[in-house]
């Protein structure tokens, strides 16, 4: 498959040129499709999954020709689309001269016929053609991803993790309430501390001990909880010391004590917002609103106009909890001004209302807490915990 000739712009200098490669990755194999300015055709390479030496050595290889054959300085641009693989390839393009784009795939633009052809190929030579677009000066042609730093990615694990053996943990107490329930046992709680004691004097809805092989279970299933549960209480007390101590090593130990100073905002919010939103550098509110998903999303087209609501396009996980503190912040906030405006415009009404407008509290909390970590002045009317 041929492409139209490509002019290539010059690089840093009048006497640099520009290669492109882009990189379709998956578990089975790697397909590169590369462009240069020797030839009008796209070229493809297939190399083998995570084999980060070999496309160094055919972006070497590549880059060597070009230089012999035009005498002149080459630099090379790379992207590849955001997921399973991570951001180490990105480093190690970084670390060996290799300016790289990490792309959020849902931002690139596709075909939108009901029935489109889709390849590995074809998906790298779609993204090589975007990666040229932009580079031509069209920004929008999709959203280029902030790779964050070893420290700060490492930094969300705690809370990551955390929300993973919790839902495990609720995995776990389903299982066991559900072999209960087919005996006739509704008030058994496993996360009671004498779960085992009480196991053993269970008695089904009959009279009779709980047969032998679903006692069995319900023991094993128990052990993995207490696992999950001990796991769970050691990454608390990190995450509280982190949220307490003076000199921490974690990278955004000072943002998140200044977070839990205010009423409303324990250890677990804080350590959430920081490692999922305040890590980042905004520009601007539209910018903090905009990452998490808050922006709004308008319909017009000739005479139709409507509102989507928000966007939903950001952080999932930073949205979710911005929204839980935003009840929290009504609880235990009730004289600041973001509550104030909040019973103002909901007063005593129910139901709908109170969750469109919950959204939008929630966005204007995140942006003064995003100014409060920025400037020092909190938000306003906010009280701090004693």
């Amino acid at each position: 498959m041929t492409a139209h000739r490509v002019i290539t712009p010059p690089g840093a200098d009048d006497e640099a040129v520009r290669c492109y490669f882009a990189i379709e990755l998956s578990k089975a194999s790697w397909i590169v499709a590369v462009n240069t300015p020797l030839a009008d055709k796209i070229s493809r390479h297939r190399l083998e999954a995570c084999d980060g030496r070999g496309l160094l050595d055919l972006i070497a290889d590549v880059r060597g020709r070009v230089e012999r054959t035009l005498g002149r300085r080459v630099e090379v641009l790379s992207c590849y689309e955001a997921g399973y693989d991570g951001f180490w390839l990105h480093r190690l393009l970084e670390a060996n001269g290799v300016r790289n784009f990490v792309i959020d795939p849902a931002s690139l633009q596709v075909d939108r016929r009901a029935r489109r052809a889709k390849t590995d190929r074809i998906d790298a030579e779609r993204l090589l053609r975007a990666l040229m677009a932009y580079l031509r000066g069209e920004p929008k042609v999709w959203s280029v991803v902030r790779v964050p730093s070893i420290g700060a990615e490492d930094a969300r694990r705690l809370h990551r993790e955390r929300a993973r053996l919790v839902t495990e943990r609720v995995q776990h107490v389903n299982r066991i309430k559900g072999l209960c329930a087919t005996d006739g046992i509704y008030d058994y709680e496993p996360l009671r501390g004498d779960r085992l004691e009480r196991l053993e004097r269970l008695r089904t809805a009959l009279g009779s001990e709980l047969p032998a092989r679903r006692k069995a279970e319900i023991k094993r299933e128990l052990q993995r909880l207490e696992l999950v549960l001990t796991m769970i209480a050691d990454l608390e007390a990190e995450r509280d010391a982190i949220a307490t101590a003076k000199a921490s090593t974690h990278p955004n130990a000072k943002k998140i004590q200044d977070l839990t100073k205010l009423k409303a905002i324990g250890p677990e919010f804080a350590t959430v917002l920081v490692g999922e939103v305040y890590y980042r550098d905004f520009d601007n509110r539209r910018q903090v609103g905009s990452y998490v998903g808050f922006a709004p999303c308008p319909f017009r087209s000739g005479d139709l106009a409507r509102e989507q609501g928000i966007s939903k396009a950001g952080n999932a996980k930073a949205r979710t909890t911005a929204i839980e503190l935003a009840w929290t912040w009504l609880r235990h906030q009730p004289d600041s001004a973001l509550s104030l405006w909040f019973h103002q415009r909901v007063g005593s009404m129910k139901g709908r209302i109170r969750k469109i407008t919950i959204v939008a509290l929630a966005r204007k909390l995140l942006v003064a807490l995003w100014r409060y970590l920025e400037t020092g002045v909190p938000p306003q009317g906010a009280a701090f915990k004693a």
